[in-house]
């Protein structure tokens, strides 16, 4: 059984936020025999990636292990050019001679990749990572700028720039005000209901809540668009009352539980992810029951639903400051970074669309980084930055 520290340092490496001291130990770990197996499996299961394990060898691991993570640290300020493309997320360039794509097998030989990868151009590039900004929009109508280093309070709110907080103490006897917060492309937000239920709010989301329930009714909240990740304060506290997310032809009854929301206006598709606890999903003509680790698919067009089992990290990595893209095409892709990035994303090829990918890459790298990466799939032989839109070629 991999314990639960060597599992960390591997989650750390991929993230890039492994430290000499910890790779030294992973690199230990990893030489001996009897844990060869334990890490190949693990990394297979967990990151979506496939290693080729048949020209496998340990003697000199660490020692590229090593000199790799101390190039990627000189290189890293400098890797908007092609010059400094590296696998990290997405390859264990210490382990493997290489991966497989979707789309066949790509060797690991950087002279050769190269020589299919034309030079990214860049041209007024003005695109900044996503942060921590949402717009809140009082029962009045007005509304509240909320950014970092921005500090709001009322007598029922308060702000610090990175998350929203309404009092926990009261509750509403007279009749419901509700306020909506509006999360841009480029931002994410974090608020503390009335209740003590928490919700974490992505990129591209509104969501709809009163300023406080209602005592003794069903605690109900709508997820206009968007996606949310929500920990909801248990029905036991409440006395007995439940709580419901309203969404685009679906409610979602909970009792306590923590659960994914993805419902975006550009995707035919709701997708409810539980993590914990259990939900019922409702709509006109369904009602399915989740359990952990399940996912329901919506068909908007059809109302049909489909639950299916997943890899919960996967789903909810935007939530740890990831991108976890597991065998997806690059079409998918560009919704995510267009959303995060607040970019226009284009294809110069149709067939480029369907090109799958495989990688756990971290949200806070510069778009630079997360196309370069990209483009050692060798399906993508450049791309061209233009202000705010991006061309995959």
């Amino acid at each position: 059984m991999m314990s639960k520290k060597i599992q960390n340092l591997i989650a750390k490496y991929f993230t890039r936020q492994v430290s000499l001291s910890e790779l030294d130990l992973l690199s230990r770990w990893i030489e001996n025999p009897s844990n060869k197996e334990k890490f190949v499996k693990y990394v297979k299961i967990n990151y979506a990636i496939n290693v080729n394990m048949k020209r496998f060898g340990t003697d000199n691991s660490k020692k590229r292990l090593l000199k790799f993570i101390e190039q990627e640290r000189k290189d890293r300020i400098k890797r908007k050019t092609l010059n400094y493309v590296k696998y990290a997320a997405v390859i264990l360039v210490f382990v493997a001679s290489g991966y497989i794509l979707e789309n066949g097998i790509l060797d690991n030989k950087s002279e050769e990749l190269k020589k299919n990868i034309e030079a990214p151009l860049t041209i007024d590039n003005v695109i900044e990572v996503g942060t921590d900004k949402a717009i809140l929009t009082l029962e009045d109508g007005s509304n509240i700028d909320l950014e970092k280093g921005k500090t709001i309070r009322t007598n029922r709110i308060q702000s610090n720039g990175k998350e929203l907080i309404y009092d926990t103490s009261q509750s509403e006897n007279a009749e419901v005000a509700y306020n909506f917060l509006t999360i841009p492309r480029g931002g994410q937000f974090h608020i503390k209901l009335s209740d003590g239920t928490l919700v974490w709010l992505n990129s591209e989301s509104r969501m709809k809540y009163p300023v406080a329930f209602k005592e003794g009714e069903t605690r109900e909240v709508e997820l206009v668009y968007g996606e949310a990740y929500f920990e909801v304060s248990p029905s036991s506290l409440h006395d007995g009352a439940t709580f419901e997310v309203l969404n685009t032809s679906q409610v979602i009854e909970v009792l306590g539980t923590e659960f994914n929301l993805k419902a975006y206006r550009d995707e035919t598709n709701v997708y409810t992810t539980l993590v914990e606890g259990e939900v019922v999903i409702n709509t006109s003509t369904n009602k399915k029951v989740l359990a952990p680790n399940q996912q329901s698919t919506l068909d908007i067009n059809n109302n049909s639903i489909i639950v299916k089992p997943v890899n919960i990290n996967d789903e909810i990595s935007w939530r740890r400051g990831l991108f976890s893209f597991k065998g997806k095409s690059l079409e998918e892709i560009a919704k995510v970074l267009s959303r995060w990035y607040d970019v226009d994303i284009l294809f110069s090829r149709p067939e480029l669309k369907a090109v799958k990918f495989n990688g756990v890459l971290r949200k806070d790298e510069t778009i630079e980084e997360i196309l370069n990466n990209i483009l050692t799939t060798n399906y993508i032989k450049a791309y061209e930055i233009k202000e705010k839109r991006i061309m995959l070629k």
